[in-house]
Protein backbone atom coordinates (compact mmCIF):
# COMPACT_ATOMS: atom_id res chain seq x y z
CA UNK A 1 0.00 0.00 0.00
CA UNK A 2 1.48 3.37 -0.97
CA UNK A 3 1.99 6.10 1.62
CA UNK A 4 -0.50 8.37 -0.16
CA UNK A 5 -3.13 5.59 -0.28
CA UNK A 6 -2.54 4.83 3.42
CA UNK A 7 -2.88 8.51 4.33
CA UNK A 8 -6.09 8.91 2.35
CA UNK A 9 -7.61 5.76 3.90
CA UNK A 10 -6.31 6.44 7.43
CA UNK A 11 -7.31 10.10 7.42
CA UNK A 12 -10.74 9.70 5.86
CA UNK A 13 -12.43 12.76 7.36
CA UNK A 14 -15.76 10.93 7.62
CA UNK A 15 -14.22 8.64 10.27
CA UNK A 16 -13.60 11.51 12.70
CA UNK A 17 -15.85 13.49 15.00
CA UNK A 18 -16.63 17.03 13.81
CA UNK A 19 -14.45 18.57 16.55
CA UNK A 20 -11.45 16.48 15.35
CA UNK A 21 -11.63 17.29 11.63
CA UNK A 22 -9.67 20.56 11.89
CA UNK A 23 -6.73 18.84 13.63
CA UNK A 24 -6.76 15.98 11.10
CA UNK A 25 -6.63 18.51 8.24
CA UNK A 26 -3.65 20.24 9.90
CA UNK A 27 -1.92 16.89 10.29
CA UNK A 28 -2.54 15.98 6.65
CA UNK A 29 -1.29 19.40 5.52
CA UNK A 30 1.94 18.93 7.48
CA UNK A 31 2.54 15.43 6.09
CA UNK A 32 1.92 16.48 2.48
CA UNK A 33 3.98 19.67 2.92
CA UNK A 34 6.93 17.60 4.12
CA UNK A 35 6.50 15.22 1.18
CA UNK A 36 6.32 18.17 -1.23
CA UNK A 37 9.23 20.16 0.28
CA UNK A 38 11.31 17.81 2.45
CA UNK A 39 11.63 14.88 0.08
CA UNK A 40 12.81 16.96 -2.89
CA UNK A 41 15.31 18.78 -0.64
CA UNK A 42 16.72 15.52 0.69
CA UNK A 43 17.01 14.14 -2.84
CA UNK A 44 18.55 17.40 -4.11
CA UNK A 45 21.20 17.43 -1.36
CA UNK A 46 21.95 13.71 -1.03
CA UNK A 47 20.53 11.99 -4.12
CA UNK A 48 18.03 9.16 -4.23
CA UNK A 49 20.35 6.97 -2.13
CA UNK A 50 20.42 9.72 0.50
CA UNK A 51 16.62 9.74 0.56
CA UNK A 52 16.65 5.98 1.03
CA UNK A 53 19.33 6.15 3.73
CA UNK A 54 18.15 9.24 5.62
CA UNK A 55 14.37 8.96 5.27
CA UNK A 56 13.08 5.63 3.93
CA UNK A 57 15.23 3.24 6.00
CA UNK A 58 14.67 5.09 9.33
CA UNK A 59 10.94 5.26 8.54
CA UNK A 60 10.81 1.53 7.79
CA UNK A 61 12.80 0.75 10.96
CA UNK A 62 10.52 2.89 13.12
CA UNK A 63 7.41 1.47 11.45
CA UNK A 64 8.62 -2.10 12.07
CA UNK A 65 9.49 -1.28 15.72
CA UNK A 66 6.14 0.36 16.49
CA UNK A 67 4.10 -2.17 14.49
CA UNK A 68 5.70 -5.01 16.44
CA UNK A 69 4.82 -3.38 19.77
CA UNK A 70 1.28 -2.66 18.59
CA UNK A 71 0.80 -6.21 17.35
CA UNK A 72 2.07 -7.76 20.61
CA UNK A 73 -0.16 -5.47 22.70
CA UNK A 74 -3.33 -5.98 20.72
CA UNK A 75 -3.21 -9.46 19.18
CA UNK A 76 -3.60 -12.44 21.51
CA UNK A 77 -5.52 -15.52 20.39
CA UNK A 78 -7.48 -15.80 23.65
CA UNK A 79 -8.77 -12.20 23.75
CA UNK A 80 -12.28 -12.02 22.29
CA UNK A 81 -13.37 -9.28 19.94
CA UNK A 82 -16.52 -7.56 21.17
CA UNK A 83 -19.04 -5.98 18.85
CA UNK A 84 -20.25 -2.48 19.76
CA UNK A 85 -23.43 -3.79 21.40
CA UNK A 86 -21.39 -6.12 23.69
CA UNK A 87 -18.38 -3.86 24.29
CA UNK A 88 -17.84 -2.35 27.73
CA UNK A 89 -15.04 0.16 28.36
CA UNK A 90 -13.86 -1.09 31.76
CA UNK A 91 -13.26 -4.76 30.86
CA UNK A 92 -11.92 -3.77 27.44
CA UNK A 93 -9.34 -1.43 28.97
CA UNK A 94 -8.25 -4.03 31.52
CA UNK A 95 -8.17 -7.24 29.50
CA UNK A 96 -8.48 -6.18 25.88
CA UNK A 97 -4.76 -5.55 25.63
CA UNK A 98 -1.57 -7.32 26.73
CA UNK A 99 1.19 -6.23 29.07
CA UNK A 100 4.42 -7.71 27.71
CA UNK A 101 7.76 -7.77 29.52
CA UNK A 102 10.73 -7.16 27.23
CA UNK A 103 14.44 -7.09 28.01
CA UNK A 104 15.16 -4.00 30.14
CA UNK A 105 17.18 -2.20 27.42
CA UNK A 106 14.19 -2.38 25.06
CA UNK A 107 11.88 -1.03 27.76
CA UNK A 108 14.22 1.94 28.26
CA UNK A 109 14.43 2.63 24.51
CA UNK A 110 10.64 2.65 24.13
CA UNK A 111 9.96 4.69 27.30
CA UNK A 112 8.13 1.76 28.90
CA UNK A 113 5.27 1.72 26.41
CA UNK A 114 5.39 -2.07 26.82
CA UNK A 115 3.69 -1.38 30.18
CA UNK A 116 0.60 -0.98 28.07
CA UNK A 117 -2.50 -1.64 30.14
CA UNK A 118 -2.29 1.64 32.12
CA UNK A 119 -1.97 3.44 28.77
CA UNK A 120 -5.40 2.07 27.86
CA UNK A 121 -6.86 3.13 31.19
CA UNK A 122 -5.57 6.68 30.61
CA UNK A 123 -3.20 7.76 27.82
CA UNK A 124 -2.29 10.76 30.00
CA UNK A 125 -0.22 8.65 32.41
CA UNK A 126 3.39 9.71 31.76
CA UNK A 127 5.90 7.00 30.84
CA UNK A 128 7.75 7.35 34.14
CA UNK A 129 4.56 6.44 36.05
CA UNK A 130 3.48 3.47 33.92
CA UNK A 131 5.22 0.88 36.12
CA UNK A 132 3.60 2.19 39.32
CA UNK A 133 0.20 2.34 37.60
CA UNK A 134 0.62 -1.23 36.34
CA UNK A 135 1.59 -2.46 39.80
CA UNK A 136 -1.56 -0.88 41.23
CA UNK A 137 -3.65 -2.55 38.52
CA UNK A 138 -2.00 -5.91 39.28
CA UNK A 139 -2.76 -5.56 42.99
CA UNK A 140 -6.39 -4.52 42.48
CA UNK A 141 -7.47 -6.08 39.19
CA UNK A 142 -4.81 -8.75 38.51
CA UNK A 143 -7.21 -11.53 37.56
CA UNK A 144 -8.48 -9.45 34.62
CA UNK A 145 -5.06 -8.58 33.15
CA UNK A 146 -3.33 -10.30 30.23
CA UNK A 147 0.41 -10.51 30.75
CA UNK A 148 3.20 -12.11 28.73
CA UNK A 149 6.96 -12.14 28.40
CA UNK A 150 8.42 -11.48 24.97
CA UNK A 151 9.96 -14.56 23.41
CA UNK A 152 10.05 -16.31 20.07
CA UNK A 153 7.15 -18.62 20.95
CA UNK A 154 4.94 -15.58 21.62
CA UNK A 155 5.90 -14.03 18.28
CA UNK A 156 5.36 -17.30 16.45
CA UNK A 157 1.90 -17.67 18.03
CA UNK A 158 0.91 -14.12 17.10
CA UNK A 159 2.26 -14.32 13.55
CA UNK A 160 0.82 -17.74 12.74
CA UNK A 161 -2.44 -17.89 14.70
CA UNK A 162 -4.09 -14.47 14.99
CA UNK A 163 -5.43 -13.81 11.57
CA UNK A 164 -9.15 -14.45 11.27
CA UNK A 165 -11.69 -13.70 13.97
CA UNK A 166 -14.40 -16.21 14.82
CA UNK A 167 -17.08 -15.36 17.40
CA UNK A 168 -16.97 -18.80 19.06
CA UNK A 169 -13.22 -19.50 18.98
CA UNK A 170 -11.73 -15.97 18.94
CA UNK A 171 -8.78 -15.98 16.50
CA UNK A 172 -8.29 -18.86 14.08
CA UNK A 173 -5.22 -19.76 12.07
CA UNK A 174 -5.62 -18.54 8.51
CA UNK A 175 -3.97 -21.71 7.21
CA UNK A 176 -6.84 -23.79 8.63
CA UNK A 177 -9.45 -21.65 6.88
CA UNK A 178 -7.69 -21.18 3.53
CA UNK A 179 -4.77 -23.64 3.27
CA UNK A 180 -4.27 -22.99 -0.45
CA UNK A 181 -3.57 -19.29 0.23
CA UNK A 182 -1.49 -19.57 3.37
CA UNK A 183 2.00 -20.51 2.24
CA UNK A 184 3.60 -17.52 4.07
CA UNK A 185 2.07 -18.69 7.37
CA UNK A 186 3.12 -22.28 6.76
CA UNK A 187 6.63 -21.01 6.03
CA UNK A 188 6.72 -18.98 9.29
CA UNK A 189 5.55 -22.00 11.29
CA UNK A 190 8.46 -24.01 9.88
CA UNK A 191 11.25 -21.45 10.23
CA UNK A 192 10.42 -19.46 13.37
CA UNK A 193 11.92 -20.67 16.66
CA UNK A 194 9.49 -22.30 19.07
CA UNK A 195 11.17 -21.66 22.40
CA UNK A 196 10.45 -19.23 25.18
Amino acid sequence: MSIAHWLIWHFDLKKFRPNEVKRVKISLTCVFAFMAIGWPLIIYKTGIMGWIKFWLMPWLGYHFWMSTFTMVHHTAPHIPFKSSDEWNAAPAQLNGTVHCDYPHWIEILCHYINVHIPHHISPRIPSYNLRAAHQSLQENWGKYLNEATWNWRLMKTILTTCHVYDKEQNYLPFDELAPEESSPITFLKKVMPDYA
